[in-house]
């Protein structure tokens, strides 16, 4: 997989943006514990505490795109066999949230990327409409589902079920939520795909959870502590510059960005930390 300048440079400039990116042992602490290598979930935890030590909400979750973000985590169910029944009221709860990260300074610098490589037309209204069809017009998550059961948003920043499996969930804000409401098994994560190396508090990581008990999430990765307005900017980025896949340097990070779209919107999208 080929590095892409053009992407680093911009994914470095909304990373300098993200005011909101929360700092480790300041807004939040980890407890990494063990390491796992196998990708298949096994008897042996290697993590018999939370991965998330403490957060502070009081101060994340009163910063106006967190608020936004966190409202729209429970408005989705993860067992894709059923389907999505979206009401006015979340419909509203959408729209708030694109209007408060259409504000930020990390959204306008990706709004004038797009519309400077002829990607989107210069008229912000149209890009909020874009936006809000790539992350939350609902589709068929797989050709022969029998029900409208996922979208963009829902699959990278909610997390989905099928089959005792986990697809997607690839936050932090919403790992954090499950585990400290007991949903979330956290069993270890892998050296390889992790920022470790680099610093005591990983800003890249891929690791292992149970999720509900019996749902598996073998392997799976996340930013920790990027801002919401951050990911989506970035993620959206990748969706219309029609990039799979690439090999980016945000600041000190080397970085592999996956982003498969489903139709003309977000399929999946998640990072992988190559500094190893």
């Amino acid at each position: 997989m080929a590095f892409n300048p053009q992407l680093s440079e911009i994914f470095t400039k909304l990373w300098e943006l993200d005011v909101n990116r929360c700092k480790p042992d300041i807004d939040y602490k980890l407890d990494l514990q063990g390491y796992v290598t196998s990708t298949k979930i096994s008897s042996k935890d290697w993590a018999s505490r939370h991965l998330f030590t403490w957060l502070k909400e009081e101060k994340v979750f009163q910063m106006p795109t967190y608020k936004a973000f966190v409202a729209l985590l429970d408005n989705y169910e993860s067992d894709v066999s059923k389907p999505e029944e979206v009401t006015q009221e979340e419909i509203q709860e959408n729209w708030h949230f694109i209007d408060l990260v259409v504000e930020t300074a990390v959204m306008q610098e990706a709004y004038q990327f797009l519309v400077r490589n002829n990607k989107i037309s210069p008229d912000v209204k149209s890009f909020k409409a874009k936006l809000y069809d790539i992350w939350f017009k609902m589709y068929k998550r797989l050709y022969g589902d029998r029900v409208v059961n996922s979208c963009g948003f829902e699959h990278v920043f909610v997390g989905e079920s099928r089959d005792h499996q986990v697809s997607g969930f690839h936050n932090w804000v919403q790992f954090y939520l499950q585990e400290k409401r007991g949903h979330i098994d956290y069993r270890g994560y892998f050296r390889r795909g992790t920022t470790e190396e680099l610093e005591k508090s990983p800003r890249i990581m891929t690791l292992q959870f149970l999720w509900n008990k019996s749902t598996a999430k073998p392997i799976g990765s996340s930013f920790i502590g990027t801002s919401p307005e951050f990911e989506m900017a970035l993620y959206t980025i990748m969706c219309l510059m029609n990039h799979e896949g690439t090999i980016v340097k945000i600041k000190k990070y080397d970085v592999e960005i996956v982003c498969h779209k489903h139709g003309q919107g977000v399929g999946t999208a998640f990072p992988v930390s190559k500094s190893d």
